[in-house]
């Protein structure tokens, strides 16, 4: 994977990524609970220090489970420090993921790819193995960072989606970003 590409946030930036001022602008109470129930199996793909999957495991309750998927051992272990102890380490299952294969064995609900989709060096690949986890009904929410991904490359990442089977159902507005939910079919 070339540098162009690569442009996987550092472990030792995770601070920037799970802070106050960011929670009161994308607040992940506000952004997610719309698309999350009880009971649901949710991946959270590039889940970093776990600023989305600690409110993703309060949403899917008790009954729930959160898949915190991330390609680096040292945001995963952020998350984990976080969660240790708590209720909530019963419902996240951290789960390291390769560059080229998410691994997700089980079935999901629901798959939050939030600020990560352009990092991924084979979309087409990543999105059909998406396809293949989700449930018949389940939803894939992409949230790219316009400072990063153009109108133009966020659209080429929908008909991405589109052609590997996914039809677009909402575009939710969330603050600094591009988005869309998608379904199957």
């Amino acid at each position: 994977m070339s540098n162009e590409r690569n442009r996987v946030c550092p472990v030792e930036l995770a601070g920037s990524l799970d802070n106050r001022l960011r929670r009161w602008l994308q607040d992940p109470q506000k952004i997610l609970k719309p698309y999350i129930k009880e009971g649901m199996t949710v991946l959270d793909l590039g889940c970093g220090p776990g600023f989305f999957s600690i409110d993703l495991a309060r949403l899917v309750g008790k009954s729930g489970r959160v898949i915190a998927s991330d390609l680096q051992e040292g945001m995963l272990q952020k998350l984990r420090d976080k969660i240790q102890g708590t209720e909530l380490d019963e419902r996240i299952t951290l789960h390291r993921c390769a560059v080229n294969k998410i691994g997700v064995l089980e079935d999901v609900d629901f798959v939050l790819a939030f600020y990560m989709v352009h990092e991924i060096p084979d979309q087409e690949g990543f999105l059909n193995e998406i396809k293949s986890i989700l449930k018949s009904d389940g939803q894939l929410f992409i949230v790219e960072p316009p400072f990063h991904v153009s109108k133009t490359k966020f659209e080429e990442m929908v008909k991405k989606a589109k052609d590997a089977g996914f039809t677009p159902v909402e575009r939710p507005r969330v603050l600094f970003s591009k988005t869309v939910i998608l379904k199957k079919g």
